[in-house]
C-alpha cells in the first residue's frame, strides 16, 4: 500500500492555516440536520488541529447546487451542527478564495474554526480546475483531506488542490485506508464478500473484481434472484433482471476459474404481495417458488449455512443486505448474518469491513454495527474501492 501523509507528518502548525476537505453533506429536514455522523466522524482531525493552534478551514460541498450559489444549500445551514459536534464556535465564512477568506483569517485567532461556503457553488470545483484549486491554496499553508467519502470523484477541492500544497490524510481517512487495506489490499485469508442489493447491474463491476480476490462470494438481495434465474432457476415474480443472466453466468465461471465459491440461498422466504408481515409468508426451496411469488429474503437453513461460512473465514467484506430488510420479516437473514459477523469480529477471529449507506442502516438495525472492525459510511467511493478502482482524492495523497 502507498504511505500516505498523515498528521503524524506535520511539525508545528500554531498560527498556520490549515485547509480540511470533510463531508458536510448532512441529511436536512425542515431545515434541521437529522444525523452527525459525518460530523462526528472528522470531528477528532478538527480537533487536534485546532488543539495545535491551527486556523481551521473547512472545505465541503451540500448537495448538488451545479455551480450556482442557492441559499437553500449554504454550508451556513449546518454551521451550527458542526458547532454542536466539536463543542467549539464555527465562524461562517461566505466565500472559499480571495479578501473575504483573508479578512476572517485576520480575525481568527490560533486554534479558532471556520467552515467556508460550498465549494460546489463555483464551477471550477466539479472541473477539478487547477486555477480555481489555486485561488483556495493561496490563504492556506497546507491542505488535509478527511473526506474520503468524496474522494472518488476528482474535484478542485479533494484533488487539484492536493497538488497546489503539502497535503495529508486526516484521522478519518487514514482509518479508513488502513481497514480497506486490511479487508481486500492486504487481507488475512480466506477471504468472503457479502454482495447485496436490489440489483445487479449497479454492482457488476464490484462482482467481476471480487471473484478474482476472495475465496467466498455470497449474494443476496435482488441481485440473487438473477443469479438463481442464471442457473436455471425459476424465480416467480420476484425482482430479477433477466436480461443480465448472461452475463451473471459468465461471472460464474470466471468464479470456478479463480477458484471462488459463489454461495446462493437454496431456501427462501417468498410471498404473493411485499407488505410487513404478509399472511401468503412461506419458506421453501428455490426450486418451488410458485408464479404468482415473489423471493423477499434468503431462507433459514441458508443463513445457518452463511454463517458456517463465516466461521471458516479471517477476513469479510459487506455490501447491502441480503433481503428486503426495510420490510418485517425479510431482515430476518440480514440481521443474523451480520449478528454472526459482529460476534465474530468482536472475539478477534474476523475482520469486517462494511460499507454503503443501505448498509450502514442495515447493520445498525441489526445492533451490530459497532462490532464490526470498520463501518464506512461512503456509498460510492466505498463501491469503487471494491471495483479495484483507483480514488483521484486518495492517489494524490501517498508519499
Amino acid at each position: 500500500m502507498n504511505r500516505f501523509r498523515t498528521l503524524d507528518d506535520l511539525t508545528d502548525v500554531k498560527g498556520k492555516v490549515a485547509l480540511v476537505r470533510v463531508d458536510l453533506n448532512l441529511p436536512m429536514q425542515d431545515g434541521e440536520v437529522t444525523d452527525l455522523t459525518r460530523v462526528e466522524a472528522v470531528a477528532p482531525t478538527i480537533l487536534e488541529l485546532s488543539d495545535a493552534g491551527a486556523k481551521v478551514l473547512l472545505l465541503a460541498h451540500f448537495g448538488r447546487p451545479k455551480g450556482e450559489r442557492r441559499s437553500t444549500m449554504s454550508t451556513s445551514l449546518v454551521q451550527g451542527a458542526v458547532s454542536q459536534v466539536l463543542g467549539r464556535e464555527v465562524m461562517y465564512i461566505s466565500e472559499v478564495s480571495g479578501p473575504i477568506v483573508e479578512q476572517a483569517l485576520g480575525i481568527m485567532r490560533p486554534g479558532d474554526i471556520g467552515v467556508l461556503e460550498n465549494t460546489r457553488f463555483w464551477p471550477g470545483e466539479e472541473k477539478n480546475d487547477a486555477e480555481f484549486a489555486r485561488t483556495i491554496a493561496e490563504n492556506g499553508d497546507f491542505y488535509v483531506n478527511d473526506a474520503f467519502s468524496a474522494s472518488h470523484r476528482a474535484h478542485a477541492s479533494t484533488e487539484a488542490l492536493a497538488r497546489q500544497l503539502p497535503a495529508y490524510a486526516g484521522r478519518a481517512m487514514q482509518k479508513e485506508l488502513q481497514a480497506l487495506e486490511q479487508a481486500l489490499g492486504n487481507p488475512e485469508q480466506p477471504v468472503a464478500a457479502v454482495v447485496g442489493g436490489a440489483k445487479v447491474s449497479t454492482k457488476l463491476a464490484v462482482l467481476e473484481h471480487l471473484v478474482t480476490r476472495v475465496q467466498h462470494l455470497i449474494i443476496g438481495g435482488g441481485m440473487a434472484n438473477t443469479f438463481l434465474a442464471a442457473r436455471g432457476v425459476d424465480v416467480g415474480k420476484s425482482l430479477c433482471e433477466h436480461e443480465l443472466t448472461g452475463t451473471v453466468s459468465s461471472i460464474l465461471e470466471a468464479a470456478d476459474k479463480a477458484e471462488c465459491t459463489v454461495h446462493l440461498p437454496y431456501d427462501v422466504v417468498v410471498a404473493k404481495e411485499f407488505a410487513p408481515n404478509p399472511a401468503s409468508l412461506r419458506t421453501c426451496n428455490v426450486r418451488e417458488v410458485a408464479p404468482d411469488e415473489m423471493i423477499l429474503d434468503v431462507g433459514p437453513q441458508a443463513t445457518e449455512a452463511l454463517a458456517d461460512v463465516l466461521k471458516t473465514c479471517r477476513t469479510l467484506v459487506w455490501n447491502g443486505p441480503l433481503g428486503a430488510f426495510e420490510t418485517p420479516p425479510f431482515d430476518t437473514a440480514t440481521v443474523a448474518l451480520a449478528r454472526t459477523a459482529a460476534a465474530l469480529s468482536k472475539e478477534g477471529l474476523l475482520t469486517a469491513v462494511a460499507g454503503g449507506g443501505d448498509t450502514v442502516a442495515a447493520l445498525n438495525h441489526a445492533s451490530a454495527a459497532q462490532d464490526f472492525t470498520y463501518v464506512s459510511t461512503a456509498g460510492g467511493a466505498f463501491l469503487e474501492w471494491m471495483e479495484g478502482k483507483e480514488l483521484p482524492g486518495v492517489a494524490v495523497l501517498a508519499k
